[in-house]
């Protein structure tokens, strides 16, 4: 009967260094999964719109479903307009939290920007002035290559903070006016106008669908959308103004004389350039209800990531994108 014959030393440190040769990519893929990903932070905690604690914890949850963001959330401990959805949506970290009947200022409000790909605000009207070192640390983070995302009433705050102005574009309420720059919007033959006509800046009639009307479809932000698709039932800000330097608004929609509107093409998906980094700016987002459709979710993972990196990997676009006539909901 032969001797079986045995494995030589080499043969068995060869078969050994094969096996994990096998095992190490994945376990390697699994732990770099997260590096992979780009870094996003919520800021929240102020805002005249009572939904906000449950669109963070939508935006969280599309974004982390895209599987392109790692998210974080960053709240004021001075709460305002939170109510009984920071109880059926709260974060969980630790810290403690006081809603306030009034917004109050967070002497401690100070995220660390620098560590984050974007940073996506859900502050609005009448939120409290941050630190200056914190407005100041925002102003470096975009300057030097950072994102910044805007979502609807985002555009109300801080309305006497000039660069934050400069951010963001274009504005509305909060004491803006025909100083903090002309109203912007698209005429009927496609033009951009800067009206420097005297008013306050921002209204918005009655919630409605509307549609969303693609200016500029070679942008990685709006390429391969349809020229147009029905947006659900949201407000439809009008006379926004601000300075307006460095941006491009890439679509727009008709607020209808019908709903209160200023029968102009209104600017809804801009892009602002600020220093070396990049602003994603929507007026979209008034609500859960709005934040729930199909086109405003696609619209914001893509504005997030070109605003974090300048280009946009997430280019499907989902089979239950909406039409022109039919607004479509998750």
């Amino acid at each position: 009967m032969p001797v079986p014959r045995l494995m030589s030393w080499p043969r068995v440190a060869l078969a050994a260094f094969l096996v994990c040769l096998s095992i190490a990519p994945t376990t390697i893929s699994a732990a770099d999964a997260d590096d992979a990903k780009l870094k996003l932070l919520i800021i929240d905690g102020q805002n005249n719109h009572t939904a906000w604690p449950k669109t963070t914890a939508m935006m969280r949850d599309f974004y982390e479903a895209s599987g392109r963001f790692t998210v974080d959330v960053n709240r004021s401990k001075f709460t305002w307009k939170g109510g009984k959805l920071l109880e059926e949506y709260p974060l969980d970290d630790g810290n403690e939290y006081q809603d306030l009947p009034e917004p109050k200022p967070d002497p401690d409000f100070k995220p660390d920007f620098a560590a984050y790909d974007v940073v996506v605000s859900n502050f609005g009207w009448k939120a409290a002035p941050w630190p200056e070192e914190t407005q100041q640390a925002l102003e470096k983070f975009v300057a030097n290559g950072g994102g910044l995302v805007i979502v609807h009433a985002a555009d109300n705050s801080f309305g006497n903070w000039l660069e934050f102005n400069r951010m963001i574009g274009l504005g509305g309420w909060d004491g803006r006016n025909e100083k903090s720059g002309p109203y912007v919007y698209v005429n009927e033959q496609g033009d951009v106008v800067r009206d420097m006509t005297p008013g306050g800046g921002g209204s918005h009639g009655p919630q409605h669908e509307y549609q969303i009307v693609v200016r500029d479809a070679d942008h990685p932000i709006t390429r391969g959308m349809p020229r147009a698709w029905l947006h659900v039932q949201d407000e439809l800000y009008q006379k926004l103004r601000g300075p307006a330097e460095n941006m491009h608004i890439l679509a727009t929609a008709y607020a209808d004389p019908k709903y209160r509107g200023t029968g102009r093409h209104e600017p809804m998906i801009m892009t602002i350039h600020y220093g070396d980094g990049r602003v994603f700016h929507t007026p979209m987002g008034h609500d859960d209800k709005s934040f729930a459709c199909t086109g405003f979710i696609t619209t914001m993972l893509r504005g997030t990531e070109w605003a974090a990196t300048g280009d946009v990997t997430l280019t499907d676009i989902p089979e239950d994108f909406p039409g022109p006539y039919e607004s479509r909901k998750r």
